[in-house]
């Protein structure tokens, strides 16, 4: 039986799939933990209320536009709580058996307590009962005969009274008076047998009950109670339109929704589960495709994707069926086709519109498929736009065009359906208000774009546009302390350029980073050749290879401190090391053989990396093939220039340091005859003109 692949192992299948294979950027376990807390947030937020018990409650907003199946009439719940709480006074008593049983208890312990009082003559005061001198000479002289009569008797009243009820409100005095007429068969209302019997009885209940409510008989008290005075009905009418989308679900409109079987008072924990799995699902294929259109995407920037997945999400719960597609996607399609890349703005607004939610009227699905349709003319046109200018005209442009197919659309579902506009949740004016609301939110977007670049470390066009300005400052300093560092970076960038226009790769990136390459020849312009004047060498005058490998190496790490400084985003600063790669300096490795042939070559390298992108690829290439074109005299032909280029770019392949840099040899060969192109323009010859004596 066939073994199936780990998750691991197709994932290395999938993002190794190119063809040459580049490199990934390994994301260490804090960055891996970050985004899979984000990714639950987004699920989570996304089917949390699928557990809710009731699904709806009075002042949700309705999702969609419910319409009433049959006639019916439906009981105001409202108005009989109302009538509830008036009657909530009213309710029916019974007796307890375990209370009238306790209190009988209490009745036999006082009889008993006297019976032995008796016996002891009383030696004990008894303040208990407040027993007078003609009740304590009763009971000293009663007979036994008599006692037991009068006990029975006592106890027989007791359960009479406690099968009317006891309430523990009565007075006292008014509990003895009634205990007294119970007792009268004991002889004249003064006689001491009598007041005694009425003392034991009401000291035994006073401030005692034995009832309780009835529940069953208290509700049916109450509901014959609200029947006389009538109940508050809701007529419902076949085909009425009982809740509007995007409207609040008033009280009774839930009555009539509960009434019709519309509010769930269950949780769907397999709906939750499909949801859930959805939205992770959508989340981990957003990852994919931004790690396979870029394997050196750092994990910040699946972190701002995933952040704007859950504040779109976020958003969709707070405002309901009124929230807009085209309000929450397109201002985050915008941002990451700027900064990151169409094919990732595109995923993440397939990834948005999948966990969209489910109840989704008919002008809502309009909604969001022109959403998406706008949003895939910014994901296409914003990547390509090359000044903050042409970003605002997308941001005024598309809105109106998404206008214009809102229009046609809805009148074509209109004529179609024979549906009156008023049914509908958009109107004429909402239509033209989305309108400019997403315009003013897509300028604002632009407007922070600046503040995310530097947050997440994103590169815009717009902002490849500024670094590339030579009037920057650290530009200006290299033209003015460097100046054959700056003609060189001059001449390698036209050679750069050129190479990555041919086969497709990106021309502003390898523009902008081509003049800030060398930027780290400031800390010694006089160490490098093409700025020494007169003829002076300094490293002709240390004669010492080591120090002049350093100081070679010094430029790549001078570069990088300036980088940071001057605030370079990584991937400008990428091509000040990856140019050089781990190239050797064979020069003063010669010279350093010359006096000790073992001389190790690893300490003459640079210390990398080697090119991990084709931009630094290339700019490496056109690094190693300018001096060499420069030396050709004016005789040389595109064949000499050719073999050349050939020869260069041969050597840095078998060194290896283009094994990352994912350049095919197919490519490879068309930027060699890019080069030459390129060289043949730099040499063109102009015509000799006479010479004028003027007289």
């Amino acid at each position: 039986m066939a073994k199936l692949p780990s998750p691991q192992k197709i994932w290395r299948i999938w993002l190794g799939s190119q063809s040459p294979r580049r490199p990934i950027l390994r994301w260490s376990a804090t960055d891996k933990l970050g985004l899979l807390m984000v990714c639950l947030l987004v699920a989570i937020f996304s089917s949390y209320k699928l557990l809710a018990v009731p699904d709806l409650k009075p002042g949700d907003i309705s999702q969609v536009n419910v319409i009433a199946p049959r006639d019916a009439k439906v009981i105001d719940t409202t108005d009989l709580k109302e009538k509830k709480q008036d009657l909530k006074e009213s309710f029916v008593q019974s007796i307890d058996k375990n209370k009238s049983s306790d209190l009988e208890k209490t009745v036999s312990k006082k009889i008993n307590i006297l019976h032995t009082k008796k016996y002891n003559n009383f030696g004990i005061d008894f303040n208990e009962f407040n027993i007078t001198k003609p009740e304590k000479d009763w009971i000293l002289n009663v007979k036994d005969n008599e006692w037991e009569e009068w006990k029975e008797e006592i106890k027989n009243v007791s359960k009479k009274m406690l099968s009317q009820g006891i309430i523990n409100t009565l007075a006292l005095d008014q509990l003895n008076e009634a205990s007294s007429l119970q007792l009268i068969d004991l002889g004249e209302k003064d006689s001491p047998n009598r007041t005694l019997g009425a003392k034991i009885l009401s000291s035994s209940f006073h401030q005692k009950s034995n009832l309780k409510v009835d529940k069953l008989k208290t509700n049916i008290l109450i509901e014959n109670l609200i029947n006389q005075e009538g109940i508050n009905t809701i007529n419902v009418k076949e085909g009425s339109i009982i809740s509007r989308k995007g409207k609040p679900i008033t009280s009774q409109e839930f009555d009539i929704l509960e009434h019709f079987n519309k509010v769930s008072r269950s949780p769907r924990p397999l709906k939750w589960l499909i949801t859930f799995s959805e939205s992770m699902g959508s989340c981990g294929l957003l990852l994919m495709i931004m790690r396979r259109e870029k394997p050196r995407l750092q994990a910040r920037h699946g972190l701002l994707s995933l952040t704007l997945l859950l504040v779109v999400q976020l958003t969709k719960d707070w405002l309901g069926p009124i929230a807009s597609p085209m309000q929450l996607i397109l201002p985050p399609t915008l941002l990451l086709s700027q900064g990151i890349g169409t094919i990732t703005s595109l995923a993440w607004m397939a990834a948005a519109s999948l966990i969209w939610p489910s109840s989704l009227g008919e002008s809502s699905e309009v909604r969001l498929i022109i959403a998406c349709i706008a949003g895939s003319f910014i994901a296409f046109l914003g990547r390509r736009m090359r000044s903050r200018a042409q970003v605002l005209q997308i941001a005024v442009f598309i809105p109106f065009g998404a206008l214009l197919g809102q229009w046609f659309i809805l009148n074509q579902v209109i004529k179609e359906n024979n549906i009156e506009f008023n049914n509908l949740s958009i109107d004429p004016n909402s239509l033209f208000n989305e309108t400019i609301i997403i315009s003013s939110i897509l300028m604002v977007t632009i407007l922070i774009i600046p503040i995310l670049e530097n947050t997440f470390g994103l590169l815009t066009r717009a902002r490849l546009m500024e670094l590339a300005d030579q009037e920057r400052p650290l530009l200006r300093r290299l033209s003015r302390e460097a100046p054959g560092t700056f003609e060189h970076t001059l001449t390698i960038l036209s050679l750069a350029e050129e190479g990555a226009r041919v086969i497709g790769a990106d021309v502003d990136l390898i523009r902008t980073g081509a003049l800030y390459h060398d930027v780290g020849k400031l800390h010694a312009p006089n160490w490098f050749i093409e700025n020494q004047k007169d003829g002076i060498n300094p490293h002709d005058e240390i004669k010492n290879p080591y120090k002049s490998a350093d100081i070679l190496q010094a430029h790549v790490d001078e570069g990088l401190k300036l980088a940071r400084k001057y605030r370079l985003p990584s991937p400008i600063a990428d091509f000040i090391p990856e140019h050089q790669g781990t190239l050797k300096m064979g020069y003063f490795l010669h010279k350093a053989r010359e006096s000790d042939p073992s001389a190790s070559d690893k300490r003459f390298r640079y210390k990398g990396p080697i090119p991990h992108s084709k931009e630094t690829g290339i700019l490496m290439l056109a690094d190693g093939c300018e001096a060499a074109l420069r030396a050709l005299d004016s005789s040389s032909s595109d064949k000499d220039a050719c073999k050349t280029v050939r020869k260069i770019i041969q050597s840095r392949q078998v060194d290896g340091q283009l094994e990352e840099s994912s350049l095919t040899r197919a490519e490879i060969e068309i930027i060699l005859r890019a080069f030459v192109s390129v060289w043949r323009r730099m040499r063109h010859r102009r015509l000799k003109y006479p010479s004028f004596n003027p007289r």
